[in-house]
C-alpha cells in the first residue's frame, strides 16, 4: 500500500462553470454546509502549449490555502491513483447550480 496521501478530484460549479480540481485535503467544514479542499495539486508542464483554463485555475488559487464549497454546488468527489489536469468547462444554458439553502429554518 502506498503512504501517499491520496488524491481527491472534485468537480464543483460556479459561476455558470464546472471547475475540476486536484487536492490533497478535502474535508467537512466546520461551517455548516461547506466542504473544505485545500493542499492543491497542479501539472507540471513540460510542453510548449499550456491549456488556458489550467492557467486561468492557477491564477485564481494563487495564494489560496484552503477553499470551502457550498454542499449543494459539488457535482462529484472522486479518489483517483494519480492527478489529470485541472480545468474548467462552460456550462450549457440548461444546467443551473441550485442558489437555495440547504436548510431554511422556520419562523
Amino acid at each position: 500500500m502506498s503512504k501517499e496521501s491520496p488524491i481527491y478530484r472534485v468537480q464543483f460549479i460556479s459561476n455558470g462553470e464546472r471547475y475540476e480540481l486536484y487536492v490533497k485535503e478535502l474535508t467537512t467544514s466546520s461551517i455548516f454546509g461547506f466542504v473544505e479542499i485545500g493542499d492543491f495539486v497542479w501539472d507540471k508542464h513540460t510542453e510548449l502549449v499550456l491549456d488556458p483554463s489550467h492557467e486561468k485555475l492557477k491564477d485564481e488559487f494563487a495564494d489560496v490555502d484552503r477553499t470551502y464549497l457550498p454542499m449543494h454546488h459539488v457535482l462529484r468527489i472522486d479518489q483517483v491513483a494519480k492527478q489529470g489536469s485541472a480545468k474548467i468547462t462552460q456550462l450549457s444554458d440548461k444546467v443551473t447550480a441550485l442558489n437555495t439553502p440547504i436548510y431554511t429554518p422556520k419562523k
